[in-house]
């Protein structure tokens, strides 16, 4: 007997495997005979090729059914589902639609970018770049700071020892202008870059209002008759005040004295006091602390307070008004007590009876 054989090689009709017939030797199921022209469906089960029926395992088969083969041979997706071409237009469509949603939304995201950036150069952080040597060793010429702008916000003032930024108090800078393009000016207005026409210093905080400060020839800066020992931030080789001596001046309430770290290079206070600011700083005219080097990034650093400034002797104007602030707030609790005891002994005397 052949196995695998075509229709019509040799079998009886009655005796064909698949057929009502009752034989002895039946042959391999249906199922697994390629060449009887079923194909196999993924879920075991058969679909024949002949008319609208039942298969051999009693599964609906046909052209019309959803399992039946198609055109091609392979078998059709089931009810309710894509087939493989339709889904990968569906696919197609979808990835050409969330482009489009893309193009959309993004000049809203630059948008919200935008402002984003103004409201923190505005109220939070904005970056400086340093114009000068006047600030050496500290800051370099083009490196570019962080000034903390949020804390002035809450009633903050400068204080010693702080490097600031500040608006020209008048007459510092020169009156020059410098043209700058559209984007410039653009960048510069939204805090992304500094523009070139702002006229803006930085120096370090030496004084405070209420300070009285001097510096003599061959000597150190004296502040409250403190002297400060400056050699960790002035610039190495350099004296305190030798081309500028001064003092001693007695800070205005709500001013500043301040001084570059390159004192033989920088145009400070010292140089002013000819002027109508008397070369003090208004504390209103500071934009902010600066407390970071951002770039280039092996100059980066924090900028603290340097110690010489934490002095009792420095502090000691702040300090003198201290016994008459302390004096106050003392004697109002006490003050509040006495008329709460009076108001207290007072109606229980009137409650007492009188004799007779």
């Amino acid at each position: 007997m052949a196995v695998g054989a075509r229709s019509g090689s040799g079998y009886p009709e009655n005796e064909r495997p698949g057929t009502d017939g009752r034989t002895g030797d039946a042959g391999p199921p249906a199922v697994e005979r390629e060449s009887d022209g079923v194909t196999a469906d993924t879920d075991g089960t058969a679909a024949g090729s002949g008319a609208d029926g039942e298969g051999p395992r009693g599964f609906p088969t046909g052209p019309g059914h959803p399992q039946a083969p198609g055109p091609g041979g392979a078998t059709e997706g089931r009810r309710g589902e894509d087939t493989p071409d339709e889904g990968a237009e569906k696919d197609a469509r979808a990835a050409k639609k969330q482009q489009r949603s893309f193009w959309k939304e993004l000049p809203m995201l630059i948008g919200i970018a935008l402002i984003l950036a103004l409201i923190i150069k505005t109220f939070l952080v904005q970056a400086f770049s340093i114009p000068s040597d006047s600030m050496q060793n500290t800051l370099q010429r083009g490196d570019r700071v962080l000034v903390d702008k949020l804390t002035p916000w809450f009633g903050s003032t400068p204080e010693r020892g702080e490097v600031v930024v500040f608006h020209d108090p008048g007459g510092w800078l020169p009156e020059a202008q410098v043209e700058e393009n559209f984007l410039q000016t653009t960048l510069s207005f939204i805090g992304l870059m500094p523009s070139a026409n702002e006229k803006d210093l930085i120096k370090r905080v030496i004084a405070v209002g209420g300070d009285t400060v001097e510096c003599k020839k061959g000597g150190k800066v004296r502040v409250n008759g403190t002297a400060l020992e400056e050699s960790s931030y002035i610039f190495p080789g350099g004296t305190p005040c030798d081309d500028k001596p001064f003092g001693p001046v007695k800070v205005p309430k709500g001013k500043l004295w301040v001084m570059g770290d390159h004192r033989q290079d920088s145009l400070d206070s010292r140089y002013h006091q000819n002027q109508p600011g008397g070369g003090f700083v208004p504390e209103d005219k500071v934009v902010g602390r600066a407390i970071v080097k951002a770039w280039p990034i092996n100059r980066w650093g924090t900028l603290p307070v340097p110690g010489t400034f934490d002095q009792k002797g420095v502090q000691a104007a702040a300090v003198s008004a201290a016994p008459g602030a302390l004096g106050l707030a003392g004697a109002v609790p006490f003050v509040l007590w006495r008329r709460r005891r009076a108001r207290v002994t007072t109606p229980s005397a009137r409650s007492v009876p009188s004799e007779g």
